[in-house]
This record gives structure tokens, C-alpha cells and sequence, in this order.
């Protein structure tokens, strides 16, 4: 991760050396890139065969070699205007494609474009690594509690934060107990990604800020009722790809994308949250059966998949607003969310 940021190559074993592209500082070129299979979509690569497979990291060359410039105007879409007439491209065979999606995953995780210049000239020293260096740091086993303490809240003067730390991963979730734990009551549960721009700042782009208050509200309800809650707040920005690739897809938002078209342009996921990393900060709590407050099916279905127990779906829709309108529009009509 640190290597990534300071723009420095990485060598995943059996895999050619691999460049971050956007952070790179030095006067790199290659004859090829490892691009993420929708950003290959955008640049009209998907008809081609060794393109055309979803979800798979996309090899490619050019007519001319990718000095820095042109590699940055392939990987970066907020260049797409300035640089309309990109290519022709073709896409290669791609013979190491574990490592090429583990790079692409990493790249998300440091919060970088996923773009790399593929054995690139004037490289620097690399980082190495193999595939399974990145199955340990994302394995959510590895994730303990860390301390605990009370911590009372506008919404609840008794509430307690239990904060969770893996060995590697600097990103330290937390959550938010409220009301008395009891094992013969499943508690009202809320899973909430980190939203810097709507929890502290009030944006009105999304609905992240009143979602967060309300459930802080509604688990203080359910406490004077006798039950309790638990928010988790999860350190994944942006649905997991990062504040500042979060910014890209708004800016992206204001040329007239939606948020999902915003996120595939990036060519990242529109969905890349660590439901398994939720789980296993359920379990360290002694939480088996929720009751989760959600009006997105997928999300049930995605902790159930990781052994939760969802008792019941909980709606927690909240008025819209001129800003947010066609954002919480585009989470009912292509995300599938229970929204009116």
C-alpha cells in the first residue's frame, strides 16, 4: 500500500513489474497496460475477446508507446474530454491474470486509480509481493478488538465504542453499542460506511449524514424499549473505493453520469464494501442474529452469506432533496434498493 502511494512499481510473483500510474514521479513509458475490464469498456475495448469477460482485468497496447501523459489520460476519465481521440487499442492475451486482479485490488485499496503501466522503462526499485501477501491482509480472521469505552452521544448518553484493528491494515473500524447488551434480544443493527463528506461536512450529494443520525436515533429508541443497537462504522469511504476517487465519480457526477456510470468510467466497483470484515465485528461482539436496517436486499443477502443471522430488514429510507434526488433514484432503479 505504501509503495502504491509513493508511486512506486510493485512485483507480484509470476507477473511482469507493474506500475501505478497515477502516482508515478519519474519519466516512465511502456508498450502496455493492465486496466480494469469497465474502464476497458469505456475506452470501447469490450468487443474485442480478450476483453469482452466482466469483472476481468483487461491487458492493452497502443499504436505508440505510453509515455506518462497518455498513461494517465487511459486510466484517469476526468482527462476524457481533453483527450477524446485515445487509441486505437488492442487488448492481449493475459497469462497471469491472479496477479493482475490482485494489483487491481490493491490499487483500490490504497484508493488509487487501478491503472499500471506493465514493465515499464525508467521503473524504480520495486515493491514484492505474492497473491497470497494480499489474501492475509484482507483475511477479516486477522481482526481483533482493540479497546473499549463509553462514549455518550447526542442520541445516547450511554452508548459504548469498541474499536477493531488488524496486524497490517491501518484503517481502525469502530462500533457503537447503545443500550443494554442482552442475548435473548437480536439488536437493531446499522452497517455505515465512512462518509467524510456527508457524516462531518453535510453534504447534500447523498443521504449519508441524516442515515447515520437517524439510526443513532432509532437504536436510542429501541434501548428505552428494553433492546439495543449497534452501528458499525466502517472505515470504506465511498462504498470502499476512497475519498478521493469518491470526489472523481462527483465530478464525474456533474458532467451528467450517475453514480454507477461515474464508478465504471473510474473503472472501479460500484459496490467494494468489506461485508466480511462487518461480520467478523459482529462475531468479536457476540452478535449472531440482527435485525438490520437497511432498504438494500444485497446487503442482507451479503451478510448472511458471511454466517450473520438477519431476523429482519429494518427500512431506513429518509426524505430526498434537489441534490441527492437522481443519486438515491439511481440506488432504487439499478441497485435494486426498497426506496419509493
Amino acid at each position: 500500500m505504501d509503495a502504491l502511494r509513493h508511486g512506486w512499481p510493485i512485483a507480484i510473483e509470476g507477473a511482469p513489474l507493474l506500475q501505478p500510474v497515477e502516482t508515478a514521479f519519474s519519466e516512465v513509458s511502456g508498450e502496455a497496460m493492465l486496466v480494469s475490464a469497465t474502464r476497458a469498456a469505456t475506452l470501447k475495448l469490450a468487443n474485442q475477446r480478450e476483453a469482452a469477460a466482466p469483472r476481468q482485468p483487461v491487458l492493452l497496447r497502443s499504436a505508440e508507446t505510453f509515455d506518462l501523459p497518455a498513461a494517465l489520460a487511459v486510466a484517469d476519465p476526468a482527462l476524457d474530454l481533453q483527450r477524446p481521440l485515445k487509441g486505437p487499442f488492442k487488448a492481449l492475451a493475459l497469462d497471469w491474470e491472479e496477479q493482475a486482479k490482485a494489483a487491481l485490488e490493491l490499487a483500490r485499496i490504497a484508493g488509487i486509480l487501478p491503472a499500471f503501466l506493465v514493465d515499464p522503462e525508467g521503473a524504480s526499485e520495486a515493491a514484492h509481493l505474492s497473491v497470497s501477501d494480499l489474501d492475509a491482509f484482507t483475511d477479516p480472521q486477522r481482526l481483533r478488538i482493540a479497546t473499549r469505552a463509553k462514549l455518550p452521544v447526542a442520541a445516547a448518553e450511554d452508548a459504548k465504542i469498541v474499536a477493531f484493528r488488524s496486524p497490517d491494515d491501518t484503517r481502525e473500524h469502530v462500533a457503537l453499542v447503545i443500550g443494554k447488551e442482552r442475548s435473548d434480544r437480536a439488536p437493531l443493527v446499522r452497517l455505515h460506511s465512512e462518509c467524510l463528506t456527508g457524516d462531518i461536512l453535510g453534504s447534500l450529494k447523498c443521504d449519508c449524514g441524516p442515515q447515520l443520525d437517524a439510526a443513532l436515533h432509532a437504536m436510542a429508541e429501541e434501548s428505552e424499549k428494553g433492546g439495543w443497537g449497534v452501528l458499525l462504522y466502517m472505515r470504506q469511504e465511498g462504498r470502499g473505493i476512497g475519498l478521493v476517487n469518491k470526489l472523481r465519480a462527483y465530478r464525474l457526477q456533474d458532467q451528467g453520469f450517475d453514480t454507477v456510470d461515474a464508478n465504471t468510467r473510474l473503472g472501479l466497483p460500484d459496490e467494494a464494501r468489506d461485508f466480511p470484515t462487518a461480520a467478523r465485528m459482529l462475531e468479536l461482539l457476540g452478535v449472531r442474529e440482527i435485525r438490520l436496517m437497511t432498504n438494500n436486499p444485497a446487503k442482507v443477502e451479503a451478510l448472511e452469506a458471511q454466517g450473520v443471522s438477519v431476523a429482519e430488514r429494518v427500512p431506513h429510507s429518509l426524505p430526498d432533496n434537489p441534490h441527492n434526488a437522481r443519486y438515491l433514484a439511481t440506488k432504487r432503479d439499478r441497485a435494486g434498493h426498497l426506496l419509493p
